[in-house]
């Protein structure tokens, strides 16, 4: 293997610059109280999400506005020894790039100089564990099965490893995986990117759900406190395990060219929430919960057995099918002369404890019947473990606490 430019000057990092960091690092929880949406956030440039922590940033974390979500697999040859030498780099490089620091080796070190809360989230595919820790796979690491309605495109497929790259600057969010691709490329080449957006910093209320590309509000039923995010989101054990969770990626194309066609309160009864708010049909603010009894004037159904919300619903005896959705836009140019006016859709991610228990059987309904169904298409899907966060003391690194 080539002598990197990075090896050549890692013996030049000095132990101020470590100091400094590490200083940086201690005033900022993972996940706290950070909101990109705040309009009183008003120093964006040096905003710092906090890197170290039991948990990796970038799950609970207020939404940023913008996102990189880029795929990589393993180059032939590479075995556990250079994938744990890939995650150490890796780690290292994200804490220095989200705390506004130069990586060792950066050759433009003047690109780091506005984090803008920048995270960088790690997940780790099937195919790694099974070179580096096969015993330890956890039994929900796997394609999700096959879904009636799913047209996927191989192109947006499972990868050996994702970063998940959020800012709410597009130049930190960009810079941000240039630099990794480039720390990583001696291990790994990259599969796809997806790259997605949400409001802007300041352009919401702290706490206001955002909306997806068909108006409606998206992450109503989110966890909102700690415990909620204990019980839906973060695994506790076994072993290595404690602090780290589980992520799914589907990339839904939406057809907003004949989303058009619909009147307003069609696209209501579709969703089963009212525009204005996102309230359910049955009233009472957005989160407020459904009536699924309640009948109009006519003895019909207030919301729509077959509704989006309706079938997203987890039944009285599974109240465990709940997850944290991080939803991004995507809106590209559509082809030329295909006659539509948008290539559109929602890279939807979702963070749960396991997938088989959480995820799939949502899914499952909402492929068997949904109204929303006519106008979206799932053309990508992957799975990945998101490993425990890094130590404050920057002796661990993604993945070490169970295949180190």
């Amino acid at each position: 293997m080539r002598v990197s430019r990075r090896t050549f000057l890692a013996g030049s990092a000095s132990a101020t610059a470590a100091a400094g960091l590490a200083a940086a690092c201690s005033h900022v929880e993972a996940d706290g109280p950070v909101s990109s949406s705040a309009p009183e956030h008003k120093d964006l440039a040096t905003a710092v999400v906090g890197f170290d922590g039991l948990r990796q940033a970038g799950v609970a974390t207020a939404t940023q506005a913008h996102l990189n979500l880029a795929a990589f697999n393993l180059k032939e040859g590479v075995e556990k020894p250079g994938i744990l030498r890939l995650l150490r780099l890796w780690t290292e490089d994200a804490r220095k790039l989200c705390t506004g620091s130069a990586p060792v080796g950066s050759l433009e070190p003047e690109m780091n100089a506005w984090p803008a809360n920048l995270t960088i989230t790690a997940g780790i595919g099937e195919r790694v564990f099974d070179l580096a820790a096969p015993d330890a796979k956890p039994q929900w690491l796997h394609d999700l099965p096959a879904f009636s309605r799913d047209r996927l495109d191989p192109a947006w497929g499972q990868s050996d490893l994702v970063l998940q790259i959020c800012s709410d600057d597009p130049l930190t969010c960009a810079w941000a995986l240039r630099h990794m691709t480039r720390a990583g490329m001696d291990y790994v080449r990259p599969s796809w990117v997806q790259q997605g957006f949400m409001n802007a910093s300041g352009s919401l209320a702290e706490g206001t759900t955002p909306r997806n590309l068909f108006g409606q509000v998206d992450g109503t039923v989110n966890p909102r406190t700690d415990e909620a995010y204990e019980e839906q989101v973060w695994i506790d054990g076994p072993g290595g395990f404690a602090g780290s969770t589980s992520l799914v990626v589907r990339r839904i194309a939406m057809d907003l060219d004949e989303w058009e066609v619909l009147d307003r309160r069609s696209r209501e009864v579709v969703v089963g929430r009212s525009l204005a708010d996102g309230a359910p049909l049955t009233g009472g603010g957005e989160f407020a919960p459904a009536d699924m009894e309640a009948v109009d004037d006519f003895g019909l159904p207030v919301i729509d057995k077959n509704s989006h919300m309706a079938r997203a619903m987890p039944p009285e005896d599974h109240p465990e099918q709940r997850f944290r959705r991080r939803p991004y836009n995507y809106n590209l140019p559509p082809e030329p002369g295909s006659g539509k006016l948008s290539n559109a859709g929602l890279i939807f991610i979702a963070y749960q404890k396991d997938p088989d228990r959480q995820f799939t059987p949502v899914q499952a309904r909402l492929d068997e019947v949904d109204r929303l169904n006519t106008w979206i298409t799932h053309i990508g899907s992957a799975v990945y473990w998101v490993p425990p966060g890094a130590s404050p003391s920057g002796d661990a690194f993604w993945g070490q606490s169970v295949m180190g």
